[in-house]
C-alpha cells in the first residue's frame, strides 16, 4: 500500500459540467459513467465529478490499472480515449472513503490536460470536503507510483508550483 497526502484542488470544470465553457453540460463523467458500467465498472455510488488532489512536488504515474478501457468512444466531438481507474482509499478528517483514481490517457485525451502532480479521484459525495482541504490517498503500491520531479533548472526551490 502507497499512501500520499495531497491538497484539494479546483480542476478545469469539465468532469463536473461546472465550466462555463465546457462542452459536456451534464459533466464529462456523467456522460462517460454509461460506457464505463457496461464495460463492468459501476460508478453509479459515486459522486458525478472529479477530487483533484495535488501531490506536489511530487509527481505520479500509473503501473497497472485495475480498469482499462481503450480508445472509448464515449462522445462525437473528439476522437475515442483511454481510460484507466485504480482502487484507492480517500482519508478525509479521519473518514476513509472508498474510490477510484481516474486516469484519463493524455495521449487519447482532447484537451483539459492535468500536472502529473494531480491525481483526479472519482470519490462518493463527501459534504465536507473543500478547495484546500487536506486529504490522504491509500493505494495498492504495486498500481501507482511516485517520484520527485527531474528539473533541468537547478534554482528549483521545491517549492508547490500549482
Amino acid at each position: 500500500m502507497t499512501t500520499l497526502a495531497g491538497i484539494v484542488m479546483p480542476g478545469h470544470g469539465i468532469a463536473s459540467g461546472r465550466a462555463a465553457n465546457s462542452p459536456y453540460p451534464q459533466g464529462s463523467v456523467a456522460m462517460q459513467m454509461p460506457f464505463f458500467k457496461a464495460l463492468g465498472l459501476d460508478l453509479s455510488a459515486y459522486h458525478v465529478g472529479t477530487v483533484n488532489i495535488s501531490i506536489a512536488p511530487l509527481q505520479w504515474t500509473l503501473v497497472q490499472a485495475d480498469y482499462c478501457f481503450e480508445k472509448l468512444a464515449w462522445t462525437h466531438l473528439h476522437p475515442p480515449e483511454t481510460f484507466s481507474f485504480v482502487r484507492c482509499t480517500l482519508v478525509h478528517h479521519g473518514r476513509a472513503y472508498g474510490s477510484w483514481v481516474y486516469k484519463p490517457h493524455p495521449e487519447t485525451k482532447a484537451a483539459h490536460f492535468q500536472s502529473d502532480s494531480i491525481m483526479e479521484v472519482i470519490a462518493p459525495r463527501i459534504d465536507t470536503l473543500g478547495y484546500g482541504d487536506s486529504v490522504v490517498l491509500q493505494a495498492d503500491a504495486a498500481c501507482i507510483a511516485w517520484q520527485q520531479p527531474h528539473f533541468k533548472n537547478k534554482s528549483w526551490s521545491g517549492a508547490n508550483s500549482l
